[in-house]
């Protein structure tokens, strides 16, 4: 991966931040940049990446809040690195700076550059762990002398640095699963998959060497074993300090950690899951008015409690004067979304709740927007501490 050069461009595509790394791209590539991704009409058709053939270089740019994060290159490179370096930029900055939006860059351009400067050499990406860097990059720099940079800066292990001491060792691990589904009028599973990550928060004296194991399926017949509860993991993505060739070769995760809290690896599965809270609703509509009955049934096991279930249901856009009749938990109306929100702050297993809503409808009305308003989707948020829906099992960890 080669970056040619690095700009932050506000809103309007006014250049704020401008670092050239190679030379071999004008400083008129920002202006070209807000013309083909920024000054345009349909806004739907800019994409994450823009080539520009007369000039024989490419943009890759990320937006966040305000602000236009922009790579430029001349060279056949990764795009996905350079993605994931412009993330991983406004990562860094956010530690540094906690919201990262047009007036805290112009505050604070001089850490910025020196940031550029450590994190990027001649184009290609150097250290990027903000624990590092915020070891000998400072925000008071310009008042105090340099410190010597860290160990850690030039040695294999960039992410940790020595000497690190605990008076209590400890690590925690967390499996994070988001569940995505999307159920049809008629009750069908149109599209179902798991999103996860594993969190840790690594409390370790020293240089820790940490091997974890999964019930990954591939790990399982690696190995020759047999297991009836394995899963088969897709689209893994590790932190650095994970030793990507061991786990090619045996499918075990062994890493050094960093210190406190990272994110060691992400993954999807393409899976068919329950629907762990099933909602039916019931729309009449009459002259005047129009009446909502929501049922909503938890499928847990016996084990298990969903927190914070909210259950959002579109509603016509030109209702008024609404009233709800609910047992267990708070029904909201929000008209600037045109729905409205039931929230149940625990939801037992095997149970069923109703909620029943009456708005005013005027007689006269659009029947077009009413009909478009009713094919919008139920959403439903919870969580369920405690469940993997996949069934990923952590088998053990050893440090």
């Amino acid at each position: 991966m080669v970056a040619s050069a690095v700009f932050i461009l506000d809103s309007r595509g006014k250049t704020i931040i401008s670092r050239n790394f190679r030379g071999d791209v004008p400083d008129t590539a920002a202006s070209a940049f807000k013309k083909i991704a920024i000054d345009v009409e349909d806004r739907s058709l800019v994409r994450p990446f823009n080539r520009l053939e007369s000039e024989g270089y490419s943009f890759a740019h990320v937006q966040h809040d305000d602000l236009y994060f922009v790579s430029v290159t001349r060279r056949n490179s990764n795009a996905a690195v350079l993605i994931s370096f412009l993330y991983k930029l406004i990562e860094v900055l956010t530690r540094y700076f906690k919201v990262v939006n047009e007036d805290s860059v112009k505050d604070n351009f001089v850490i910025i550059y020196e940031l550029l400067d450590e994190m990027m050499d001649f184009g290609y990406p150097q250290v990027s762990e903000p624990r590092i860097l915020k070891e000998y990059i400072t925000q008071e720099s310009h008042v105090k002398d340099y410190a010597r940079p860290p160990e850690a800066l030039t040695s294999a292990v960039s992410w940790r640095s020595q000497g690190i001491t605990h008076a209590r060792n400890e690590v925690f691990l967390d499996v994070i699963e988001k569940v995505n589904i999307l159920i049809s009028g008629s009750g069908n599973v149109l599209r179902s998959e798991v999103h996860g990550s594993m969190m840790v928060k690594s409390y370790l004296s020293g240089m820790p060497d940490c091997k974890l194991g999964l019930n990954d399926k591939l790990q399982f017949d690696a190995s020759g074993q047999r297991a009836a509860h394995a899963v088969e993991l897709e689209d893994i993505k590790f932190h650095q300090c994970v030793r990507l060739n061991e786990f090619e070769q045996s499918r075990t995760i062994t890493f050094i950690p960093p210190d406190g809290q990272f994110e060691l690896m992400s993954y999807r599965l393409n899976t068919q899951v329950r629907p762990i809270i099933w909602v039916d609703a019931v729309i009449e509509q009459r002259v005047s008015r129009v009446d909502y009955l929501v049922k909503a049934r938890a499928q847990l096991g016996h084990r298990f409690v969903a927190r914070d279930v909210k259950i959002t249901v579109p509603v016509l856009p030109d209702v008024s004067a609404p009233q709800f009749k609910v047992k267990s938990g708070r029904v909201k109306y929000v008209p600037a979304n045109d729905t409205l929100v039931w929230h149940i702050r625990k939801f037992k297993p095997d149970t069923e709740l109703t909620m029943r809503g009456w708005f005013s409808l005027p007689s006269v009305g659009k029947d077009d927007e009413r009909d478009a308003s009713t094919r919008r989707p139920i959403t439903v948020e919870f969580e369920v501490p405690y469940l993997a829906v996949s069934g990923l099992q952590v088998r053990f960890l050893k440090v």
